[in-house]
């Protein structure tokens, strides 16, 4: 057999048996941990029994319990639902099984830690093998069989999930080829803030070398509290006690219809006093403090040197609320008083940021100021923070971007918007079809350009621009001419300082 495309490898469970497509070794559905149901609910993941034989991996393994995305966002952000209890599994596309010595890109789809898979087409890593590095894809458990808390007890097992995810890779991915001390963890959206919860935990110190973080830093978690406030009232839905085994006993379609309904009441009524930092974050499951898994919020462990020597490049899109609020109109029904709200409970000088963020959009609606406000809370400042720490550590090298190609959807209002710089990292573009934020025609000229860079980091270390620091700011910019800009949107930047 030939060593270069033998499709067989022997991981420390049992023998896989992959495919080719389009020159590259494909690897799907291979069981990181135990299925997650029956005793191995609401519990940290425990190892996948042995199997014997060769287990074929040629398509796509079970993915884990989620409700459908709301309209139009189950359109605009499809994803396959495949039925089975083997859901904690991954794929791994790799050029060659020859030798251990491919660098690793380890992705963790978003998803507001309630929805996505490692399946999904955009996430497809061939053509990262075909640039010389071994791609993993990967499930973990979301909503409430991810992070529910109660009184009872609860835990972070979806980040849980990433961590034996990981120390997977470390003890398997040599035979597919790569080199586990060479490993990248990459993640946009709740992906990305994973990867920056990853980064602050002590448990994970050797697991990986390097960390992309598209659209997500280290600013989302919520206290124990604000988690059984969510998760009590999750309990009130379903007519069962606030334990873990009265709701682990609920059905699934059923615990999924009331997360559903959660989340509804939280974007309807994101009231402080009963949801916590969950009003603020319009997540109702994410990662908890709770001092044992995750020991501090991400941000200050990482201030406080829990990822010094790891590399890191982050970055956001120009528009990122822009998905959330083009699609279903709600941009134009955002008025003067509710941007005056927001800009005051997020602790900005209201008149000065007001007119700071107009004078740089000339014309802009309420609704288009507005989304530029949530787009710099929400993510853009937390990045900048992110990077701003991370280069005061003696250590790791840190670079920062910016996606600024326009979407020509929705007669363009769309705009740089969350999730839409996905396809131009993969280099999936000929996917676009199934992920139609990007069509028609998106640049194969910014796929060609932004991918390089991520193949270039997760080689090296370097994605091929100045690091980043707090006397020039170097941002790549990315659009179909893509360009150094030191400290881009820099006016606005600066009114958050001490604010967030």
């Amino acid at each position: 057999m030939d060593t270069l495309q033998s499709n067989i490898v022997q991981t420390r469970q049992g023998a896989v048996s992959g495919t080719t497509e389009n020159g590259s070794l494909v690897f799907k559905g291979i069981p990181y941990a135990a299925p997650p149901f029956g005793p191995n609910r609401f519990q940290p993941p425990r190892p996948h029994e042995p199997w014997q034989g060769v287990r074929d991996a040629s398509q796509y393994g079970p993915t884990v319990p989620k409700p459908p995305y709301f309209p139009p966002f189950d359109t605009l952000l499809p994803e396959p639902v495949i039925p089975g209890e083997d859901c904690l599994n991954l794929n791994i596309w790799t050029p060659s099984t020859a030798s251990a010595t491919l660098p690793v890109l380890v992705w963790i789809h978003g998803g507001a830690f309630a929805n996505g898979t490692g399946a999904i087409d955009i996430y497809e890593g061939g053509k990262f093998a075909r640039d010389g590095v071994v791609c993993v894809t990967i499930n973990y458990r979301l909503g409430a069989d991810g992070f529910l808390f109660v009184e009872d007890g609860g835990g972070n097992w979806g980040i849980l999930d990433q961590v034996a995810a990981l120390e997977w890779v470390r003890d398997n991915i040599a035979a597919f080829g790569g080199d586990a001390s060479n490993v990248t963890i990459a993640g946009e959206s709740a992906g990305a803030f994973s990867v920056t919860t990853l980064l602050s935990l002590p448990q994970t110190q050797g697991l990986f070398r390097r960390a992309i973080c598209q659209s997500g830093a280290g600013h989302h978690v919520i206290s124990p509290a604000s988690a059984k406030l969510v998760g009590g009232y999750l309990a009130e839905l379903l007519h069962v006690p606030p334990t873990l085994e009265a709701i682990g006993a609920v059905p699934y379609e059923q615990l999924l219809a009331a997360q559903v309904q959660v989340s509804g009441e939280v974007f309807g009524n994101p009231d402080p006093a009963k949801w916590g930092e969950v009003a603020a974050n319009l997540m109702p499951f994410e990662p908890v403090v709770d001092g044992t898994t995750i020991p501090a919020r991400p941000i200050e462990a990482i201030q406080a040197g829990a990822s010094r020597d790891v590399d890191i490049l982050v970055g956001t899109n120009t528009g990122e609320e822009r998905l959330f609020l083009v699609p279903n109109g709600a941009i134009d029904y955002l008025s003067e008083p509710i941007l005056a709200g927001t800009a005051a409970a997020y602790g900005l000088d209201v008149e000065k940021a007001l007119a700071a963020y107009r004078e740089a959009r000339p014309g802009a609606s309420s609704g288009d100021i507005m989304e530029a406000l949530v787009t710099d809370w929400f993510f853009r400042i937390p990045a900048i923070r992110l990077a701003e720490t991370h280069n005061q550590q003696e250590g790791g090298n840190t670079f920062m971007y910016l996606f600024d190609w326009q979407s020509p959807r929705f007669n363009g209002r769309l705009g740089a918007c969350h999730a839409l710089e996905i396809g131009f990292s993969f280099d999936t573009l000929d996917k676009a079809d199934n992920f139609p934020l990007t069509v028609p025609n998106p640049p194969q000229e910014l796929a060609d350009t932004m991918h390089a860079a991520w193949v270039a980091f997760a080689r090296t270390g370097q994605p091929g621009w100045p690091q980043y620091d707090t006397t020039t700011r170097a941002t790549m910019v990315f659009n179909t001419v893509s360009t150094v800009v030191n400290d881009p949107k820099g006016a606005e930047r600066a009114l958050w300082e001490g604010r967030r």
